[in-house]
């Protein structure tokens, strides 16, 4: 009885450090997008499209550099089983040799951006920006160390505190005027504040080696995992690249604040549960049934709250874009919508990378990148002629068919089945579509100003989704509860 005792407690207790981190974690997130969102959307009503517009432009190139920053290398401390204070030292010290590299790289490389955009300014921007870089090893070490034992608590102190500093500088900036840079300075203060808490919160500070023999498969895991953001990289930024030499910086402007409205769900919410997810499967990946389930798991809950959020967003775009960004952004709406109904296909999308790198296996995202980054990119070349609403459709075009590729390669991989993951986005898929038409039918019979309006659809679309759910599909609602009060 005993002998069975034990590997039950063990998994009781590694179920307890998986809902801690994803409560620590997203918890976190949450607070801390709370702080940024209530700078970020009074700093878009202060500033201009221009001024988002050649923001975006630097934004690629720092997206292209920030993607060899040594993620990868800290992903493979994470993955690995044992690690020892030597392997630490080197990390170090490959952390801050790439990153010293990466920041004289970007200073080299603003001219030519500047000249390719022909925009003189896209220079300044970068070489102020080429700061972050000095940080990133003072991040991305201590997240490696904290991440290997689940400790996400500590974690989530430094990321809101990080959030008030950026969002500090944030509006002190725009309330100066000080244009564009407000979005320079803001970035720069977030990530000075969390490499100083990430350090102090972890005690990682530690004496670099640049002695690197004996790490080959730590740089090896780093080096396909940058791979993999390489290709990440062409598929988030290619737009902005294309659409930066054939739109002015008004209508590009409208394009990324559009893409970071339909983006808030995938880009905020699902990456810190990603973080949780590839350490989880890192200490499960011997069991690849326990891993399957994991990640079916995962895609139910995630889709059923990401749903209704995209839904909701396709659905209430003008009141939103009208009370949240101000009259001067309207012409965001048709973009917004557009970009809304493509965002559930990338959020499926991203789930599957973390299963893959934890399992051993990250050339699955390497090549699930590169089939994405030639499927968008075509589309973005036709749709860039119909301006920010050409490139909105092509999201909706490529992205089903870039997902059909990645599930073919990855579910194997993953030990999961397609009629599983389908089954486990059937439901809430339902119940965001019933939701959606309801809110359309209310939209259609009132006349109010935007903001009585978007406060009366979101209520409406609130209270269908959630009655659907609990009449249609009632162990769904039971079994999500049970999961969080006590998962298995």
């Amino acid at each position: 009885m005993v002998a069975r005792a034990r590997p039950s407690n063990r998994t009781e207790s590694f179920a307890s450090q998986v809902r801690s981190a994803v409560i620590w974690r997203s918890g976190s997130q949450i607070a801390a997008q709370m702080v940024q969102w209530a700078a970020t959307f009074l700093v878009i009503r202060i500033l201009s499209p221009s001024d988002y517009g050649l923001f975006a432009m630097s934004g690629v190139v720092m997206a292209f550099l920030n993607m060899l920053n040594g993620y990868g290398l800290a992903s493979g401390l994470v993955q690995q089983k044992e690690v020892t204070d030597r392997q630490i030292r080197q990390l170090f010290g490959m952390l801050i040799i790439v990153n010293l590299t990466l920041a004289l790289l970007q200073v080299a490389l603003a001219p030519l951006a500047a000249a390719y955009y022909r925009q003189p300014g896209v220079a300044q921007l970068l070489r102020v920006q080429a700061l972050i870089y000095l940080g990133t090893p003072f991040i991305a070490l201590p997240q490696a160390l904290l991440s290997r034992s689940m400790d996400f608590r500590l974690q989530a102190r430094v990321n809101i505190l990080a959030a008030m500093a950026g969002a500090t500088m944030a509006l002190i900036g725009a309330f100066s005027g000080w244009g564009v840079w407000t979005l320079v300075l803001a970035p720069i203060a977030l990530f000075a504040t969390r490499a100083v808490g990430m350090t102090v919160a972890a005690g990682s500070l530690v004496m670099p080696s640049f002695d690197f023999r004996g790490a080959g498969a730590l740089a090896r895991f780093g080096g396909v995992m940058a791979a993999s953001q390489l290709f990440w990289f062409l598929q988030s930024q290619i737009d902005v690249f294309i659409a930066g030499r054939f739109l002015d910086v008004h209508d590009l402007g409208i394009y990324t604040t559009s893409l970071f409205l339909a983006q808030i769900f995938v880009s905020k919410f699902v990456p810190p549960l990603n973080e949780v997810a590839f350490s989880a499967y890192s200490r499960i990946q011997h069991d690849r049934t326990a891993t399957a389930a994991a990640f079916v798991t995962g895609v139910r809950i995630v889709m059923l709250a990401a749903l209704p959020f995209y839904f909701g967003l396709a659905t209430t775009a003008e009141p939103m874009v009208l009370t949240m960004l101000g009259e001067k952004w309207a012409g965001a709406v048709p973009v917004v919508r557009l970009l809304a109904l493509a965002m559930p296909f990338m959020t499926l999308q991203v789930l599957f990378s973390p299963a893959c790198d934890a399992l051993g296996r990250p050339g699955i995202g390497v090549r699930n990148g590169a089939t994405g980054a030639v499927i968008l990119a075509l589309g973005f070349i036709v749709g860039v002629r119909w301006g920010a609403t050409g490139l909105a459709a092509a999201w909706i075009a490529a992205y089903p068919l870039y997902l059909a590729v990645s599930c073919w390669r990855s579910l194997p991989v993953i030990g999961a089945r397609f009629r599983d993951v389908a089954a486990a986005i059937a439901t809430p898929l339902l119940a965001a579509c019933a939701m959606a038409v309801v809110v359309t039918l209310v939209d259609q019979i009132t006349d109010f100003s935007p903001p009585p309006r978007l406060a009366l659809l979101v209520a409406v679309g609130g209270a269908t989704y959630a009655g659907w759910l609990l009449l249609f599909a009632r162990p769904l609602v039971r079994e999500t509860i049970a999961l969080i009060r006590r998962p298995r």
